[in-house]
């Protein structure tokens, strides 16, 4: 069951395969089905997951009952309430499994561990916490400057798959559109493509 895992430390740092077989045993796998919350909005977050299987989505809700969807995680993707998750304050994210998720569990306390005994994960995560960094800027000077149709064509270059699993209620909220803003850019893309 750690095959993505396998591969998304590989591609980032070298590690032997007895080193990897260590690493694999901080992790806790987890089922989760369709629907189910993998975390609530006030609770403490225990664990950041990484995704072996599945699709998973980070949202918060607003005083007026409005979803916004701040992340998507397909296979091999790390989801989490990160502030709440390092600093153990209560999350202000609900996220919820878009399908039927296989996931690998990751506590702070064996966090702290593997990294301690194994110093090359601590350039894996540095690479990928500024990769988010890099990902959550571009994503912020989008919502800003881009138009509803560069947001979704935007999408469609990035995360291809996921506009193909999460219900179109979801891309709306994660794009910061109306659903009926995104059926008529949809319509508009399409009809640009055949032009």
């Amino acid at each position: 069951m750690h095959e993505q895992l396998i591969a998304n430390i590989r591609k980032r740092v070298s590690v032997s395969p007895e080193e990897l077989e260590s690493i694999k045993h901080f992790f806790i796998p987890k089922k989760i089905r369709k629907r189910q919350y993998f975390l609530n909005a006030g609770d403490v977050t225990r664990h950041t997951a990484f995704v072996e299987k599945g699709l998973l989505r980070s949202f918060s809700i607003d005083d007026s009952a409005h979803e916004h969807v701040v992340q998507f995680a397909p296979e091999g993707w790390w989801i989490t309430d990160m502030c709440s998750f390092l600093s153990g304050d209560e999350a202000v994210y609900n996220i919820e499994a878009l399908e039927d998720s296989e996931l690998l569990l990751l506590t702070k306390q064996a966090m702290d561990e593997m990294l301690e005994q194994h110093p090359k994960m601590e350039r894996f995560f540095r690479l990928l916490m500024q990769n988010s960094i890099i990902a959550l800027q571009r994503r912020i000077v989008g919502t800003l400057s881009l138009s509803a149709e560069e947001k979704y064509k935007r999408m469609m270059h990035l995360y291809p798959d996921i506009l193909q699993r999460a219900p179109q209620q979801h891309i709306a909220s994660f794009l910061g559109i109306t659903p009926e803003t995104l059926s008529r850019v949809r319509k508009q893309v399409s009809i640009g493509k055949q032009g």
